[in-house]
């Protein structure tokens, strides 16, 4: 009888144990929730070039360049970020800089198919020198002489522009459309109006596989741009611009073919061009390696000339990178 009894509390000790186990055991199991998705992000990378060209005039004296850039993100919802950022580039302009420093802030709103940019960016050009002479007379603050073909140049080139960027994905990953405005009250801190408006097309083609070394999938796209410069009138400015100078407006446009690989890189190859004179050339640049043009002694510059340039980029965000 004892042994009965023992048995039936046994197995009622047993069910009860095995039906508390079934309780716990999705609270056991269960996933622990994920982690909250921080709004902010970081982006960051450079580029390496055969020629610094900013909207059709070389930067580098048609030389090799190297950029680098950080940008932090602030993502209020998903249709609005926030960010603020630097940009540095190795150049060789005629006031001898130690690099062009750029320093820009603004707003990214998406509204539907359309992404919009609005921004400020300030362009300093670190340890600038003037050079400029009235004959035999020192011009206040600048370095004596000017240069030997007679250029002249300011002392100081910092300037600001506004900006507005809108680009529309008729199909997505496939056909992209920009457009793009900028404005500054003083170009290269002339004193003459800056307003650049361009428009952008890209097309993407389907990716391929290549299977050298690290590199396997390679996508690939081509881009274009077409652009037009408004330039307004400089300040009197003694011994550069005396008297004011009208600065010519010129269009400018460049196209390419560009590969991207291993979800980082960019290999760009792109042709540059704009309908500017090559006095016109010198005017906007005051290049010290201009040189003058026989039987019409005006100086002429190469640095607005057709260019064709390569380009090795790398773009990352620290997201992509956890």
């Amino acid at each position: 009888m004892k042994k009965i009894i023992f048995s039936v509390v046994a197995a009622a000790m047993l069910s009860a144990t095995s039906a508390l186990a079934a309780d716990l055991k999705p609270i056991l199991k269960a996933p622990p929730p994920p982690p909250p998705t921080s709004p902010w992000d970081i982006a960051f990378g450079g580029a390496l070039m055969s020629d610094y060209n900013f909207r059709g005039i070389s930067q580098s004296q048609r030389g090799p360049s190297t950029t680098a850039y950080f940008e932090t993100r602030y993502n209020v919802n998903p249709n609005l970020q926030l960010y603020a950022g630097s940009q540095y580039w190795a150049v060789d302009l005629p006031t001898n800089p130690s690099c062009e420093c750029d320093f820009y802030a603004g707003f990214r709103p998406t509204l539907g198919p359309l992404a919009l940019d609005f921004g400020f960016i300030y362009y300093y050009y670190a340890k600038e020198v003037g050079y400029a002479s009235n004959g035999a007379a020192i011009a206040p603050g600048y370095i004596f002489p000017a240069f030997p073909n007679g250029n002249s140049t300011l002392k100081q080139t910092d300037y600001w522009e506004v900006y507005g960027k809108a680009g529309w994905e008729p199909i997505k990953d496939r056909l992209a459309f920009g457009a793009n405005v900028y404005y500054s009250p003083s170009w290269l801190n002339t004193g003459a109006s800056g307003l650049y408006a361009s428009g952008t097309v890209k097309v993407t083609g389907p990716s391929f596989k290549l299977g050298v070394g690290l590199i396997d999938e390679v996508g690939w796209y081509v881009s274009g741009e077409f652009g037009h410069y408004w330039l307004g009138t400089t300040d009197l400015v003694p011994f550069v611009f005396a008297p004011a100078i009208n600065l010519p407006d010129y269009n400018f446009w460049n196209v390419g073919l560009a590969f991207t690989f291993m979800k980082v890189f960019t290999l760009d190859l792109r042709y540059y061009d704009t309908d500017l004179s090559k006095n016109q050339c010198n005017t906007l640049t005051g290049d010290p390696r201009a040189v003058v043009a026989a039987g019409t002694g005006l100086l002429q510059s190469k640095l607005c000339n057709q260019a064709f340039i390569a380009s090795l980029k790398a773009d990352l965000t620290w997201g992509s990178l956890k």
